[in-house]
């Protein structure tokens, strides 16, 4: 599956996500592609994803293009104090929630993403741009801060020091100069019907789908947590994600694929 998300934060432009694991017409197919459901903790403190699945009703998407991305200035002048607290509260739990898909993400970033657009992409897994793409965290510009998870996901991303100087100047960067301070993994020159980094998001999913779904979301569960703690801690919880791994019919499926010379099924058991 291939989608776009808008509407949180000072969004415009194109800002796609997608999720690598479920790309294409997999996500309602069962089989080597199919998503894996739920989430398993791996962690010895018992952390894990977030929410079980919920069947079709799992994950909602809709691309909003033009004026009806992201969110209304005007209106949020005239919030009360009480209701802008609650607005931001609620994305930041909705992006909270994106972060511990156990999936990959990709943010594909083929426009502008300003305030709570950037937050929504340093919460995905991987991000590509556009050379031509902008993004920034402006909030300062406003007389606030982001909100939605920009002050801690930036400068775990790019280092403190210069996640300090982009948001005390609300600079906006282009996608090369993303590239460069590592905001982004991937640049690519913008193509006449806009969507290049949608496209190399799109490539860069179909390398992860042939790999073992039970796999890929122990080893996501596994960096994620393990980047929060020291090192220690983060190899007790690399064994005890990989021993998830050991039981499964997939990892038989691995080694009889590699032996009989043939790409492996897997279907995620």
């Amino acid at each position: 599956m291939a989608a776009s998300l808008g509407g949180l934060g000072l969004l415009q432009g194109r800002v796609r996500l997608a999720a690598a694991a479920a790309a294409a017409s997999s996500l309602s197919r069962p089989g080597p592609q199919g998503l894996v459901r739920g989430g398993a903790a791996c962690s010895p403190t018992g952390r894990g994803y977030s929410s079980e699945a919920k069947g079709e009703e799992e994950l909602r998407v809709r691309y909003l293009d033009e004026e009806n991305q992201g969110a209304d200035l005007q209106e949020r002048a005239k919030m009360h104090s009480s209701e802008v607290s609650s607005f931001v509260s609620k994305a930041r739990a909705t992006i909270n929630e994106m972060a511990n898909l156990p999936v990959p993400t990709i943010a594909a970033i083929d426009g502008t993403a300003l305030g709570g657009g950037l937050e929504l992409a340093l919460a995905c897994d991987i991000r590509v741009a556009a050379s031509s793409a902008k993004m920034g965290l402006v909030e300062t510009k406003l007389a606030i801060i982001p909100g939605a998870g920009g002050t801690q996901r930036l400068p775990r991303m790019i280092g403190v020091s210069l996640a300090k100087e982009l948001i005390f100047s609300a600079r906006i960067v282009d996608g090369e100069e993303a590239k460069s301070i590592g905001l982004v993994s991937h640049v690519v020159e913008q193509n006449e019907s806009g969507d290049a980094a949608y496209r190399r998001a799109l490539a860069l999913a179909q390398e992860f789908l042939p790999q073992g779904p039970l796999a890929i979301r122990v080893a996501k569960l596994a960096i994620n947590q393990g980047m929060e703690v020291d090192l220690v801690t983060g190899l007790a919880i690399e064994e005890a994600c990989y021993a998830q791994t050991i039981p499964t019919k997939d990892r038989i499926e691995g080694l009889l694929a590699f032996k009989e010379k043939r790409p492996p099924r897997y279907k995620g058991e």
